[in-house]
């Protein structure tokens, strides 16, 4: 990594800890800068907290008291979950301190190529994806993952060299809080309205967004979503090259699809059919993907074989495994309707859906039409269960059968299907009722669907 000097005996809060706080502190000591981590759990039950006191690290702990800022500090490193209404981080704006995120410092210390992706839905799997094709066939360097998809982008920086690049997924929360952050090649999978009630307005959300290239030059590229007008527009905010992608129009400077093969620049990469993962917003991900690895110069063999062997990333459209001709996927992420109509819209044979879980007072209208198309089969179990009962009854869905939870569903589900039948896991609801996460959910659905493997399997061998 550089060995910056910009923070040495310099005075630096760090608002909030978790994963992104606590590797913030760690390189902002190695850096020589005088820390103080201020986070809100009280530091009898915050062993990061005092793990962070054994390192020589300040902490201020039980609150986030303003006084501290009394303390004239140079700079304030924030939590992305943390609001901007934080009296806290008001206070910081209108004393003139730099408010910023740790993705910031992992630009600043890093040695290597930075990959930037962002957008409201495909951000992980798009990543995985570009990390995927980028180390396929490498004889030299690597590419890592990072950011907000689980690895603080502080830690990889520290490590990566400049033979790597780190793929740095960033949310909106992070890109309000960065000043120089530049990636060398920005993606924008997509823009939907979200997070309103962190950032206010739809329009704030979008700038979020955009921070992704307000530091990029021509010398730098823009990977998005042509087929979405607004980023058409927005694409006109950026200095940097645009390369487009769409799967509706022919892009002969960008990435397009024609007669069902998905082209680069007038190349012809793969046919759209051998993308393993399902999905016409999985076709748009592995667009955005392609174009990466053709930036930089990925073979065209690499990529078709990376991407007709790209099984999904856990919990998103996951292929789990085919048993006697049925297929099961977990699509646990999907926590609204939207991304459970994306996934039902990925497969072209009979769909078991099973879906349900925290009810946020919303109905299950539209995923009607979707469903009235694909869906076979609605075993629904969760607080909403009986919504999705109403929305699947209205839908023509003739067999809806509630169960207790995700794994009295798998064999519900197994016995109702036929060879060739798709068993979804696609909730369109938050988990929080009945399990800790949409991991935890995703991974009893996965252990359901091992054990029916199991049993189907032995009864074959009486």
């Amino acid at each position: 990594m550089k060995n910056i000097k910009r923070y040495e005996h310099k005075k630096v809060l760090v608002l909030g800890l978790a994963l992104s706080g606590v590797n913030a502190a760690k390189l902002l000591h190695a850096l020589g800068a005088l820390v103080t981590v201020n986070d809100y759990k009280n530091f009898d039950e915050n062993p990061q907290a005092q793990e962070l006191l054994e390192s020589g690290i300040r902490v201020v702990t039980g609150g986030h008291p303003v006084e501290l800022l009394d303390e004239d500090f140079e700079w304030v490193v924030k939590n992305p979950g943390i609001m901007y209404n934080n009296p806290i981080i008001v206070k910081a704006i209108e004393k003139g301190i730099p408010v910023i995120t740790e993705v910031e410092l992992a630009y600043e210390v890093a040695e290597s190529t930075i990959i930037g992706i962002t957008g409201t839905n495909g951000k992980t799997t798009t990543t995985t994806m570009i990390a995927e094709l980028l180390n396929a066939g490498r004889s030299k360097g690597h590419a890592y993952v990072a950011g907000n998809i689980g690895t603080p982008a502080s830690l990889v920086a520290q490590k990566a060299t400049a033979d790597d690049e780190i793929v740095m997924e960033l949310s909106s929360f992070q890109l309000m809080g960065i000043t120089e952050l530049k990636p060398h090649i920005a993606v924008i999978t997509n823009i939907y309205s979200a997070h309103l009630d962190y950032h206010g307005t739809r329009d704030e959300y979008v700038t979020a967004k955009m921070n992704i290239t307000k530091n990029q030059t021509e010398k730098d590229y823009l990977i998005l979503n042509w087929d979405q007008l607004e980023l058409r527009k927005l694409a006109k905010q950026s200095k940097a090259q645009i390369i487009p992608f769409s799967r509706k129009e022919i892009l002969e400077n960008g990435v397009y699809l024609q007669d069902g093969v998905i082209y680069y620049q007038r190349e012809p990469i793969m046919a759209k059919e051998t993308i393993l993962v399902p999905g016409e917003h999985n076709v748009e991900n592995a667009m955005a993907a392609i174009a990466v690895a053709k930036l930089l110069n990925q073979e065209n063999g690499v990529i078709r074989n990376s991407l007709e062997n790209f099984a999904g990333v856990k919990h998103r459209t996951q292929f789990v495994m085919e048993l006697e001709e049925r297929r099961f996927y977990n699509d646990s992420k999907a926590t609204n309707t939207l991304a459970t109509e994306n996934a039902l819209k990925g497969f072209d044979v009979p769909i078991i859906l099973l879906a349900g879980g925290l009810d946020r007072g919303n109905d299950f209208d539209d995923l009607i039409p979707t469903m009235s198309n694909k869906v076979k089969a609605l075993i629904v179990f969760g607080e909403t269960a009986m919504k999705l009962s109403e929305a699947g009854k209205k839908a023509g869905i003739e067999t809806i059968i509630p169960v207790q939870n995700v794994e009295a569903a798998v064999p519900v589900a197994y016995e109702l299907s036929e060879p060739n039948d798709v068993i979804l896991l696609s909730p369109a609801c938050a988990s929080w009722d009945q399990y800790r996460s949409f991991e935890v959910r995703g991974d009893a659905f996965i252990h359901s669907v091992e054990q029916v493997a199991e049993e189907v399997t032995a009864a074959e061998e009486e």
